[in-house]
């Protein structure tokens, strides 16, 4: 801690977090999770368990005059067993929504995966940190502080120079998106730069984000802790992890496709509702799954492992799953006008690849979100685009 005098400590709430479906009060202070209780209950890996509980899209959100913040937290950082461990999660501070200042907190919880097939890991406690804001400017403000995006993260206390309240509803839409690691924010190095918190930047609206590493695989109580969460705009960007798992047949995608869309639409009947099918990914345009790691050379990349020739027989690839979505929103959309869709190639396709290559065969670079982010919001929040802001 600081030892800078006049410190105020304001008692964290749930009122000054956003971005997430529930907040757990622990033994120290209050953990977000992007699913609910119930949801948790019936995840069936311990990835999405970890998935979920990874803040992406959460901030804390505040007004106040103050030039210091410190925000004391303990982080459960994800190494891989015989690799250096990842850099320190990076705590983004935004002012009236300019990133102004940036920080880490060293140190917190362990969690190895020594076999990434299995997910089989080893837990290390350790203690709690600070992350520290200076020479922010004067005046009355609007503050966030983004939370990493791959780290579990509970905030504990909060010190400022000034007072502080939460902040007030800002008045703008509300943007529920899911997705898979690339939404969660995988090979980005920061919160705010995540493809989906650049998109909603530039769009004017608050995001929600349930983008899960490896949990994109068109699961019912997904679909449900959508259905109940309050939205004025509604993305679902679904298939890689469902061919890179090999969780599914053309078979079983199609009906679950319809069963995760006819979920959301009981509570959201007319709300803009977009599905996003996969972005490129060469490795599995035409080759099914399961995907598998390789560590040839050091370096972490993957390739499928599929036979091209069983997709004849009903195994999935990226080819299949855009050609399946787009049927499915094209039968919908003539009784649902506020169902669209979207190739992912738009998003990011071959020109895109050619220029940014995924540096791990699978996920964009930073400079990738960057590319995606841009693309979905002039695609999205432009003109004519299904996120549109209406006027009467």
């Amino acid at each position: 801690m600081s030892t800078v005098q006049n410190w105020t400590t304001t008692p964290l709430t749930a009122d000054f977090l956003r971005g997430h479906l529930e907040v757990e009060r622990t033994a120290r202070g209050l953990l977000p999770h992007r699913l609910p209780a119930w949801a948790r209950r019936q995840i069936p890996d311990d990835l999405l368990t970890l998935a979920e509980a990874q803040p992406s899209g959460v901030r804390l959100a505040f007004r106040t005059r103050a030039t210091a913040v410190e925000l004391d937290t303990l982080p459960t950082k994800r190494a891989y067993k015989g690799f250096p461990p990842p850099p320190d999660g990076v705590y983004d501070l935004l002012v009236d929504g300019r990133l102004t200042a940036q920080a880490t907190v060293v140190g917190g919880n362990l969690h190895t995966i020594s076999d990434m097939l299995t997910q089989t890991a080893d837990f290390t406690e350790g203690s709690a940190g600070t992350a520290r804001f200076t020479d922010l400017p004067d005046g009355e403000k609007n503050v966030e502080i983004w939370l990493p995006h791959a780290e579990i993260t509970e905030v504990i206390a909060l010190r400022t120079d000034a007072p502080v309240e939460p902040a007030r509803d800002s008045g703008r839409r509300v943007w529920l998106h899911h997705g898979s690691s690339i939404s969660q924010g995988s090979n980005a190095v920061h919160p705010s730069g995540i493809w989906p918190a650049l998109a909603a930047s530039a769009g004017g609206v608050e995001l929600v984000n349930l983008g899960f590493g490896g949990g994109a695989l068109v699961d019912p109580f997904t679909a449900r802790a959508m259905r109940d969460t309050p939205a004025d705009l509604i993305s679902v960007k679904l298939g890689i992890n469902v061919v890179n798992s090999d969780a599914m047949r053309r078979r079983a995608f199609a009906p679950a496709i319809h069963g995760f869309l006819d979920t959301i639409r009981e509570g959201h009947p007319t709300t803009p509702l977009l599905v996003v099918s996969p972005l490129l990914c060469p490795t599995h345009e035409g080759t099914p799954g399961p995907l598998m790691p390789d560590f040839d050379g050091g370096t972490l990349r993957f390739k499928a492992t599929g036979d091209p020739a069983d997709t004849a027989a009903g195994r999935l690839t990226l080819t299949v799953i855009r050609d399946v979505l787009a049927g499915i929103v094209e039968q919908r959309a003539g009784e649902d006008p506020n169902l669209h869709y979207l190739d992912g190639r738009e998003l990011y396709g071959q020109n895109d690849h050619a220029e940014l290559p995924l540096p791990d065969a699978l996920h964009p670079s930073p400079e990738g979100h960057r590319r995606i982010g841009e693309n979905f919001a002039r695609l999205a929040f432009a003109d004519n685009g299904p996120f549109t802001h209406k006027t009467a």
